[in-house]
């Protein structure tokens, strides 16, 4: 057993924990990074980067379908094999030694192993040689080890072996037929990209699908997924599971089944701590670890959980956030500098609050940045609701025969500034962080009649938007 010492250590080495420790090297401070399985992380192998893989060879076959003079050369359907070897190259085949290469530029040291707690600032790491390395922090431990997804407790589900997500999208072989149990984010991303290779699918909504959104846009992307094959199920639940010769059977609460080649549970997260011996540092094992704005743990001066692991906001875009800052407080800390003072420009992850940028890969698109319409009136806003059909707009009659979107925006009536928009449509997710600067900013609408959008692009909605709420007064 060795034992070598760092100013920090981070537990968990995807694209939150490369950030957290990317900032406290530029900081000065020598930092290791613990992984136990690929650098680079759930993001780059198992999440962000292939499911949007999966999704966009049948995306940008319909979309030439929706084109004419471009659907006449469409002479076949998706080529699965091409979509799977184009995924398998976005994850450079489950291989990251081009991140562990950016680790050697960057000078942060890597341990490979698992991470346990076995004090305060003290981290052992069990190599899969069976090495063990001690690590000691002098200022500070993050953890960034992410979450998981969540197996319900069904009888019969874990004996039939359904996949989880990182099995959907790393998958080798396409089954003829999916049942999806989940009507989230993950759940309707994968039904759209396996529905577009042919596989017949069925989701198994217990509630309503995509809930958190707007209706308007639940509605279109409930409507397209039916289009492209879906059976939507909602207001089930699956009781109980068993598995035949060749299928998995779901017993559902309205007393019918659903037969299924293969099966795919996505309801939900769970965080990644239950083997990290928190409960020599007096946390609950398989706990969320909860955090202040400076992503320090509650209770605690030297222990900071950033990204999925702190349940504040489960995107990869922000933890790199989080990451970023806590990377900084964490430097500044250091040399006894207050937070707002440290090194470029330390901040505070206020963000996670209301301005929470986020998409959905379904076709449509789901764009939205801030609250809801249904949010800010039940948290007492004065507001306003600009609702626009983006198929009016002249930059979408150029970008297909048979546009169909939808935008809306959400005015803070007291102060005259947007608090929140969602779009619906082919390729909004561009649209997005323009709504995302305006929102965080405070722009005001006054000043927005001077942000003059490009013709002929669907970007032109926001000068709709601002004709519908009004010109400025002299």
């Amino acid at each position: 057993m060795s034992e070598r010492e760092y100013d920090v250590i981070v537990v968990g080495g995807g694209a939150v924990g490369e950030n957290i420790a990317d900032r406290t090297v530029q900081g000065g401070m020598t930092t290791v990074l613990v992984e136990a399985e690929l650098v680079g992380g759930e993001c780059s192998y198992w999440a962000c980067m292939p499911s949007k893989g999966l999704l966009r060879s049948a995306a940008a076959l319909r979309a030439a379908r929706g084109v004419d003079g471009a659907k006449q050369a469409v002479t076949g359907d998706v080529d699965v094999a091409g979509v799977l070897r184009r995924r398998d190259r976005i994850t450079h085949d489950w291989d990251d030694g081009s991140q562990v290469k950016w680790l050697d530029e960057t000078g942060i040291d890597l341990a490979r192993g698992h991470a346990e707690f076995t004090g305060v600032k003290r981290v052992r790491v069990r190599g899969e040689d069976g090495t063990v390395t001690d690590l000691v922090a002098r200022h500070a431990v993050a953890v960034a080890t992410g979450s998981a997804s969540l197996m319900p407790d069904i009888p019969g589900l874990r004996e039939i072996e359904p996949w989880n997500s990182r099995d959907a999208t790393s998958a080798k072989e396409i089954p003829s037929s999916l049942a999806v149990i989940g009507g989230g984010v993950v759940a309707a991303e994968l039904a759209t990209a396996y529905a577009g290779f042919g596989t017949k699918v069925t989701l198994l909504v217990r509630s309503t699908l995509l809930q958190k959104m707007e209706p308007f846009a639940r509605e279109m992307v409930e409507e397209s997924l039916r289009k492209l094959g879906v059976t939507i199920r909602t207001g089930v639940e699956v009781t109980e599971a068993h598995r035949t010769e060749r299928n998995a059977v779901l017993a559902l609460s309205d007393g019918s089944r659903v037969v299924a080649e293969q099966v795919l549970v996505a309801i939900g997260r769970t965080a990644r701590t239950t083997d990290l011996g928190l409960e020599t540092i007096g946390f609950q094992p398989g706990s969320w670890l909860g955090v202040d704005d400076t992503l320090l743990v509650r209770g605690t001066d030297w222990l900071y959980a950033v990204g999925d692991v702190n349940h504040r906001v489960l995107l990869t875009h922000q933890g790199k956030y989080q990451a970023r800052a806590a990377g900084d407080v964490i430097a500044a800390r250091a040399k006894g500098l207050p937070v707002d003072d440290a090194p470029w420009g330390a901040h505070v992850a206020t963000a996670d609050h209301e301005h929470v940028p986020e998409v959905t890969f379904t076709d449509p698109e789901v764009a939205s940045v801030g609250l809801t319409e249904a949010e800010a009136r039940a948290d007492g806003r004065n507001i306003r609701v600009l609702d626009y059909d983006l198929s009016w707009l002249g930059g979408a009659s150029t970008y297909a025969d048979a546009y169909e979107g939808r935008a809306r925006a959400i005015v803070d009536e007291n102060r005259g500034v947007l608090i929140g928009a969602t779009f619906v449509g082919p390729e909004v997710a561009e649209l997005l962080h323009s709504a995302t600067v305006a929102i965080v900013g405070e722009v005001p609408l006054e000043r927005l009649w001077h942000a003059v959008p490009s013709y002929p692009t669907v970007s032109e909605v926001w000068l709709r938007w601002l004709e519908e709420y009004g010109r400025p007064t002299p």
